[in-house]
């Protein structure tokens, strides 16, 4: 998942509380779970996915303060630094590249 806005994967503002985001996230991963959808398992494992991704960062309060503010290439690569560089932090593994 690049450049996604896990807000919208979630289908939540950005003021979300954190029940929200567990809500929304509880709902959804029922609704795609693939053994909901073995009709459409395909487009159902990649929506579940990403849902998870969007849950794993948005209910981690310093990934989702790093994702607020430095969106996902701040996740990926760390915090940007003044000298162009960047200050690497715990990032969030893409789902494409999880074993």
């Amino acid at each position: 998942m690049s450049e996604v806005n896990y807000y919208d994967v979630l289908g939540l503002p950005r003021n979300s509380s954190d029940e929200d985001i567990k809500k929304a996230y509880r709902k959804l991963a029922m609704k795609w779970h693939p053994d909901k959808n073995r009709d459409n398992a395909e487009e159902a494992a990649k929506k579940f996915q990403d849902i998870g991704e969007a849950y794993d960062v948005l209910s981690d309060l310093e990934k989702r303060a790093i994702y607020d503010r430095y969106g996902y290439d701040g996740l990926k690569n760390g915090v940007p630094m003044g000298d162009g560089g960047w200050l690497t932090c715990t990032p969030v593994m893409p789902v494409e590249m999880r074993t």
